[in-house]
């Protein structure tokens, strides 16, 4: 493989020198693979080749290679030419390569690592995962706000968990509420207050300090969904160009928001076995580990097919959508799927106070309100657990709530 990627017998002997020379070529496919080019897989077989060589003048053995001896090496590279963005990158999958060939362990809490968050951030995904039955990519949001509290309250220095006091969570939770907004804010305190009890029980902390998380005025019922008409959703719809692999997945992803009402994580999690081509249905992963089935309407049926036929790369992966760059996998979180639609919202030229995912899901439940369908019809498409949630369309119900309005007093008109 690396005499594929280079002509120079020189730079092929620096790369197949060192400790590492045994899994150079394995590497490289693994990546080619994931759908790099050469040109991209050049940089990171060079890099490779130099770790090797520092760890054979060092005389580093393999098996002690980690996270900690890779921040050494970079640290060493750093002296002599600036790290490259993808320097990183590269050899974190060079470590997950040799983690899945056996050669060297996964990474340790402890390791490298000068304080406690992996530790903590491992046992709370179990936690999260075991006990309260959370999907992946609800623990991965939970996880990440873990890690910038912690962050925010020890900075560079070690973590000591039970030096943790009311004047921290203060801080970050004023730190939050300046910056997000309001129902953001209560979804990220609610995580912080499950993390601070679960310290709690652990006795990582003397006192509870989860009733020092400051509560954010979020009334239920007290705001109107944000909508845009049946017209400006099909406008969004047609600025996706069709001719393209990345545009035949972008339209299957905003016919699925649009006409199911998908939320932007089922949509991320949709996996190949999940639809049943033969029934004319597929199975729909939601929150709290539920699973609705749903029929694959007419038109949403032909983008998938036109995506999985001519647009979907040819990937070990089984998620339904794949990135259209390398490495070629599933999209990481539903953040991915609210910015795709957060482009066309924009290239449509529209500009509503919300442009995420869940535009498309409340113009959905908005549109079929008005044509006549009912709160109880609504929840069902939307696979609402609690009648109360549905609720809030009624408010966009102007009609029916016209003939409950009562005359202002003293008006004759």
């Amino acid at each position: 493989m690396v005499e594929r990627l280079y002509s120079s017998p020189k730079a092929i002997g620096r790369i197949r020198s060192g400790p590492l020379r045994a899994f150079v070529d394995s590497y490289a496919e693994g990546l080619l693979h994931q759908g790099y080019t050469e040109s991209t897989l050049r940089p990171k077989v060079r890099l490779l080749g130099a770790l090797s060589q520092w760890m054979h003048v060092r005389q580093i053995p393999i098996t002690t290679l980690d996270e900690g001896l890779v921040a050494r090496f970079l640290a060493h590279v750093v002296t002599k030419r600036h790290i490259a963005d993808g320097d990183r990158a590269a050899l974190r999958q060079l470590l997950q390569h040799l983690h899945q060939r056996g050669v060297i362990p996964p990474s340790s809490p402890e390791g490298h690592q000068s304080n406690a968050v992996p530790a903590i951030e491992q046992e709370y995904f179990r936690y999260l995962a075991q006990e309260r039955g959370l999907s992946p990519l609800a623990i991965r949001q939970q996880i990440s706000l873990v890690r910038r509290f912690l962050s925010a309250s020890f900075g560079a220095c070690a973590i000591d968990l039970a030096t943790l006091s009311p004047e921290h969570v203060r801080q970050f939770t004023m730190a939050l509420a300046q910056r997000l907004k309001r129902r953001s804010t209560q979804t990220a305190l609610s995580t912080l207050r499950g993390f601070l009890r679960f310290l709690y029980i652990r006795g990582d902390t003397s006192t509870n300090l989860a009733g020092s998380v400051l509560k954010i005025a979020c009334w239920r019922l007290a705001s109107l969904p944000k909508f845009i008409s049946a017209e400006k959703v099909e406008s969004i719809l047609s600025c996706v160009d069709r001719s393209t692999p990345m545009g035949l997945r972008d339209y299957a992803i905003l016919l699925l928001l649009a006409r199911l009402g998908l939320r932007a994580g089922e949509v991320a999690t949709l996996e190949l076995r999940d639809i049943n081509w033969a029934a004319g249905e597929f199975t729909v992963r939601g929150k709290s580990a539920r699973q609705d089935r749903l029929p694959i309407l007419h038109d949403v049926g032909e983008a998938l097919v036109r995506y999985l036929r001519h647009g979907r790369p040819r990937c070990a992966c089984r998620r339904v959508f794949l990135r259209t760059q390398a490495p070629i996998e599933g999209f990481r979180d539903c953040g991915s799927v609210t910015r795709i639609v957060h482009g066309y919202v924009l290239r449509a030229g529209l500009n509503p106070s919300r442009k995420g995912a869940h535009l498309l899901r409340h113009s959905l439940a908005t549109r079929m309100l008005r044509e006549g369908s009912s709160l109880a019809e609504i929840g069902e498409v939307l696979r609402h657990q609690n009648v109360s949630t549905t609720e809030v369309y009624a408010k966009v119900d102007l009609l029916a709530l016209r003939s409950l309005a009562q005359p202002w007093p003293g008006d004759n008109a």
